[in-house]
């Protein structure tokens, strides 16, 4: 199983960033997928999640109507659109598979919001 995130960077606060994470090793279509960030000194976060179809999405409190949780079965690949940036979304992000027995991890792709 590999998840490679891609797409972080340095933003300003108030912008936008489409983060990435493709998939494989698995059956994509048949799992849930999530998005987690840590921020330095803070422990790892749920920041959204999506079922195995797409139908179903779901968001921490601070991200909802900010963050969009999106995925493309056929492309094997999860996307957060993340909108309204502030300097406290500033994170590694992480992509998240679990389900039937299995957790798999990626590395990380680091988003940081500064002027």
């Amino acid at each position: 199983v590999q998840l490679v995130e891609s797409g972080g960077g340095l933003v300003q606060p108030g912008g936008s960033l489409r983060l990435s994470c493709a998939a494989s090793g698995f059956t994509f279509s048949m799992y849930s997928m999530s998005w987690y960030r840590q921020a330095p000194g803070k422990e790892r976060e749920l920041v959204a999640g999506i079922n195995s179809a797409g139908s179903s999405t779901k968001y921490a409190d601070s991200m909802a109507g900010r963050f969009t949780i999106s995925r493309d079965n056929a492309k094997n690949t999860v996307y957060l659109q993340m909108n309204s940036l502030k300097p406290e979304d500033t994170a590694v992000y992480y992509c998240n598979v679990r389900g039937y027995g299995m957790e798999y991890w990626g590395k990380g792709t680091l988003v940081t919001v500064s002027s």
